[in-house]
Formats: C-alpha cells, sequence, structure tokens
C-alpha cells in the first residue's frame, strides 16, 4: 500500500514538473511573436499550448534517453525519482522568480543525477550517457542556433532591403506565425518527453514495466502531454518580457529567423533523441539574429546573467534533489519520507506565492 501512495504521489508530482515546463518555457515558442506584435498574448499562449499537446505524439525517442540513457534504470526507486523531480521543479520555480530562462530539461537531469547518486553512489550515474545526450548538445546546439539564426537575418534583409518596410513587416509577422507554430510543436516533442520518461522510470522501478524493454503506456504520454499544455496556456510572462524584448529589441524578421532556426534544431535533436533544452536553443537564436544585425544590439550584459544560469542549472537542480532524497531517507520510510518532503514543498510555495500575490503582480501579459 505505501509503496502504491508513493508511486500515486511520484506521478503526481512529475505531472507538476511538467507543468511548470509548460508556463517557464512559453517564452521559448512565443516570446518573439508577442514582442513583434505578430500575435495577441493571448492568442499566441492558445497556439503554443494546443501544439505543445500535439507535439507530445510525435516521437518517443528523448524520453527513452531520459528513462535509460542518464541513470542505471534497474538500481533506481521512486523516492529518488520523487528527489530528481523536487529538484527539477525547484530550480524551475527559482529561475521563473527572477525572470531568467534557464533550462528545464537540465534541471530535470540534474535533479535526478543528484538524487541517484546520493542514494546508489556514482555507479548509478551513466557518465557517457550524460555527456554524449545532454552535455555536447547544450554546448553545440545554441551555437548552432546563433549560427543559422544570424545567416538567416543577413539573407533576409538582402532580399528584402529596398522594400517598404511595412510591407515586409506585415510578411514576416504572417511568417512568424508559422514558424512560432513549428517551435511549439517541437517543443512539446521534446519537452513532454522528459516527463514520459521519469514517469516510466517510476513504474520500472514500481515494478509495473520493465527495465529490460522501453515502453510509454498511452496514459503516460496523454498525461503528460495535457499537463505540459496546460502549463503553456498559463503563460510565463516574466520570461516572455525577458526572451521577447530586454535582449534585443526585435523586429519580425529577427523573429521569425530565431523561430525558424530554433525550430529546426529542435526538431532534429528530438528525431536523434537528444533532451535538448529550448531555452538554450531559442536563446542562442535570438543573440543570433540580434548580434548579425550589429553586435551592439544584444544586451550582453543580461545573456551573461542567462548563459551563468545556464551553466548553474545541473549542478544546482542536482544538489537540490541531492537534499530532498536525504530529507526523505531520514524517516525510513519511502512513503513517509515522500509525503513530509512533499507537504513541505506544498507549504513552502503556498507562502512564496501567497506574499507575491499580496505584493501584486510584477508584469501583466501585456507587457
Amino acid at each position: 500500500m505505501g509503496s502504491d501512495l508513493v508511486l500515486y504521489i511520484v506521478v503526481a508530482t512529475a505531472l507538476a514538473f511538467d507543468f511548470t515546463n509548460g508556463f517557464h518555457d512559453t517564452a521559448n515558442a512565443i516570446a518573439t511573436s508577442i514582442s513583434t506584435r505578430a500575435l495577441s498574448p493571448r492568442a499566441a499562449v492558445l497556439m503554443s499550448a494546443v501544439l505543445n499537446f500535439a507535439g507530445a505524439f510525435v516521437s518517443l525517442s528523448v524520453a527513452a534517453t531520459v528513462a535509460k540513457g542518464i541513470v542505471e534504470p534497474g538500481g533506481i526507486t521512486q523516492t529518488i525519482v520523487f528527489g530528481g523531480l523536487i529538484g527539477a521543479i525547484a530550480w524551475n520555480l527559482a529561475t521563473w522568480w527572477f525572470g531568467l530562462p534557464s533550462s528545464s530539461s537540465h534541471a530535470l537531469i540534474g535533479g535526478m543525477v543528484g538524487s541517484a547518486f546520493v542514494a546508489k553512489g556514482p555507479s548509478a550515474i551513466l557518465g557517457d550517457g550524460i555527456l554524449e545526450k545532454v552535455v555536447l548538445p547544450a554546448v553545440i546546439a545554441p551555437i548552432l542556433a546563433f549560427v543559422v539564426a544570424g545567416i538567416s537575418i543577413l539573407v533576409a534583409y538582402r532580399i528584402v532591403g529596398r522594400q517598404r518596410p511595412g510591407l515586409v513587416n506585415r510578411g514576416y509577422r504572417l511568417g512568424q506565425i508559422v514558424t512560432g507554430s513549428l517551435f511549439s510543436l517541437a517543443h512539446g516533442t521534446n519537452d513532454a518527453q522528459k516527463t514520459m520518461g521519469i514517469i516510466t522510470l517510476a513504474l520500472i522501478a514500481h515494478g509495473d514495466l520493465s527495465s529490460a524493454s522501453f515502453h510509454v503506456p498511452t496514459w503516460v504520454v496523454i498525461c503528460s502531454a495535457s499537463a505540459i499544455a496546460l502549463g503553456t496556456y498559463s503563460g510565463g510572462w516574466r520570461i516572455i518580457r525577458t526572451m521577447g524584448s530586454r535582449i534585443i529589441k526585435m523586429d519580425p524578421a529577427q523573429g521569425f529567423s530565431a523561430q525558424g532556426a530554433g525550430a529546426a534544431v529542435v526538431l532534429t535533436a528530438s528525431h536523434l533523441g537528444f533532451p535538448l533544452s529550448t531555452t538554450h536553443v531559442i536563446s542562442g537564436g535570438v543573440m543570433g539574429a540580434g548580434a548579425a544585425k550589429r553586435l551592439s544590439a544584444v544586451r550582453w550584459g543580461l545573456a551573461g546573467n542567462i548563459a551563468l544560469a545556464w551553466v548553474l542549472t545541473l549542478p544546482c537542480a542536482a544538489v537540490i534533489g541531492g537534499a530532498a532524497y536525504g530529507l526523505c531517507s531520514i524517516f525510513g520510510s519511502d512513503a513517509a519520507g515522500v509525503i513530509v518532503v512533499s507537504l513541505l514543498v506544498i507549504g513552502l510555495l503556498a507562502a512564496a506565492f501567497g506574499s507575491r500575490v499580496r505584493r501584486g503582480p510584477a508584469i501583466t501579459a501585456e507587457a
């Protein structure tokens, strides 16, 4: 009975992470469209939510990587999965609070690595998988998006350089609807699968699935797709502001180039099974589209803060995930520890968000 209760809590926590992933990463798909007025804020988040849901059904390659390629699935317990999820949720909420577009993907992977390390030691960590599937793509993807977006904007300006600005801007705003849609679909394809992989790990630990053969149940796909879509629709307005207007002052052509480059990179990574950070990719695309116009167009100080958040994500989420597992283990029973930590986290969130509500919101949807 206790094991079943832990499974229910872990699945609920995984879906809560998926929700935070959605509202934390909403900016990745739609901030540029809102900034250039290609779409209204509500129309943009609705479009993105629908396509995030649809994207979750496109592929399961990333889910397989998260379930089998980061930690040793045979030695994972439900409490380890729970600790990793707490680490990911805590880091997502912390960076959202300060408006920094960090990686939900790396927060989840970091949380899982930290929790597994504290529980089982280094033998539970698949170092080669982390290097090949996480670290190298994290370095290459934003650089690739930066270069592709930069080349795209130079080509775009050369093609339309002598056209009337009003006509050009209208055309690129229409194009942004297409590229924004593609990026939202790509985001669902890559990010929703991470939660599927985590829930599958919990089911393996519970004994419902075999670690020898990978299979994501249909109900897991539907629940994960729904959670990330609902999170996306709720909108992470703080990060939307940072991504859409604070890194560069964006025109429609730059928005089109950044979104198009980002969608191409993320869709390719999803096909190859890399759990990529869509935040890293779109940030690289936005910076590339700005820098290609002129280097001074990019607010490099803010870009440096974002890069620092990227670097800190894996280790910080790992520390929190390890601490969450350690706190659970103090109580000696999986069920007791998980319940106590769950209540503690809920209490802390209620206190933090209650104080924010009393102070009033920092930004509105139209900002």
